[in-house]
């Protein structure tokens, strides 16, 4: 998975032509899609049921969907398993920055919070990661803006997205650092890649 982000290769059709046992050409845009929800939802520990819900196939099926996956990703489940072992011996969970969430939901006497207990577990590291990821970058754009002296303002940050408005003599170079900044504000095994789009609100960015 490592080697397909550092590639640039589609990472859901990649994902699919793993768990579907197809060339990477052959991929259609349905088991693209049933890849993406796999990939997403282990992140955020689905179960088959939900998952079968989710992309409209029997529960039987979506199991083998997720069992094949974490067969083929061997990594992501000893990823999965020892993060929920030293999440319960630990009683918390840290991004890779290291903030941390304690988690007293995997000591409940209720099945269901203990359950919600370990796929916030699982999940926090990464998305709390990205989060992390994003703050940094909006004190890096904020930072060379005020070092630059440029009119530009970072107006608001949605998810893994900045917003920012730009005078249109400034666009170009607010363009190249945007791009720079996000890109190269922490180093990963894997490159973070990020899009920019310029327009006259923010509906025409998308």
């Amino acid at each position: 998975m490592i080697e397909a982000f550092k590639n640039g290769v589609d990472i859901h059709r990649e994902v699919a032509s793993k768990v579907f046992n197809k060339k990477l050409e052959e991929v259609t845009s349905e088991e693209r899609s049933r890849a993406k929800a796999v990939n997403f939802g282990i992140v955020y520990g689905i179960s088959d049921f939900g998952l079968g819900e989710q992309i409209k196939v029997p529960r039987k099926v979506a199991k083998e969907y997720i069992e094949e996956y974490l067969r083929k990703y061997s990594g992501i489940k000893e990823y999965m398993d020892k993060n929920n072992e030293e999440a319960k011996e630990k009683g918390y969970v840290t991004t890779m920055f290291g903030r941390r969430r304690n988690m007293p939901e995997l000591k409940s006497q209720n099945f269901m919070i203990r359950q919600f207990g370990s796929r916030a577990a699982l999940n926090m590291p990464i998305q709390g990661t990205a989060a992390d990821i994003m703050k940094l970058a909006m004190i890096e754009v904020q930072k060379q803006i005020e070092e630059r002296k440029l009119k530009t303002k970072l107006v608001l940050q949605i998810h893994d997205e900045l917003l920012l408005e730009v005078p249109k003599e400034e666009e170009e170079e607010v363009k190249k650092m945007l791009k720079t900044s996000m890109e190269q504000v922490t180093t990963l095994s894997v490159p973070l890649v990020a899009e920019v789009s310029v327009a006259s609100d923010w509906y025409g960015c998308k």
